[in-house]
């Protein structure tokens, strides 16, 4: 693990908590998918966690944020039901797409910039990426709490120096 910049460890560790999110999501079994939790259905609590890290790991108030073409208003939120049900394809889909835009972002990033503002934002870099591990392990926890405490099994997760599985392997310890 590359530790010589700030971004070599925000990177490493944001790309372990991807891989983690992947498969705690893969994890949920079926007859947990649209189970409710506090009014809400599994599926729901993880499209939350989704939207947020989409929306505040870059820059919460970028003007040209797009949600998924699958969102309706407070589909994201967990204090209002919805009549909109999402399938494993349409968060796994969302899953991809900000996989995809959380590396090249932290591609281009640069430890000089952690300390900058995006525009039109009163947190700077730093603030957001951080928050968003706080925010998105929070959520982890809880998705991971339905799956244990519902189906008796542990989700994987990689901790600090577990290997990337590059083979097949259980989503479950």
């Amino acid at each position: 693990m590359e530790q010589d910049t700030f971004v070599s460890i925000i990177k490493e560790q944001t790309y372990r908590a991807l891989w983690e999110v992947k498969n705690v999501i893969n994890s949920v079994p079926d007859e947990l998918w649209n189970k409710c939790y506090c009014d809400m259905p599994c599926w729901k609590h993880i499209y939350h966690m989704l939207f947020s890290l989409s929306r505040w790991f870059i820059n919460p108030r970028d003007n040209s944020f797009l949600p998924p073409k699958f969102h309706v208003k407070d589909l994201n939120n967990l204090d209002v039901v919805s009549t909109k049900q999402l399938s494993r394809f349409d968060i796994d889909s969302f899953y991809e797409e900000i996989e995809v835009r959380i590396h090249k972002y932290l591609d281009q990033l640069s430890d000089d910039q952690l300390l900058e503002y995006p525009p039109n934002c009163e947190y700077n870099r730093f603030t957001l990426i951080l928050a968003q591990h706080r925010h998105l392990h929070t959520h982890m926890g809880v998705i991971m709490g339905f799956v244990i405490g519902d189906a008796k099994l542990w989700p994987r997760v990689l901790g600090l120096e577990t290997p990337f599985p590059t083979e097949s392997y259980s989503k479950y310890f």
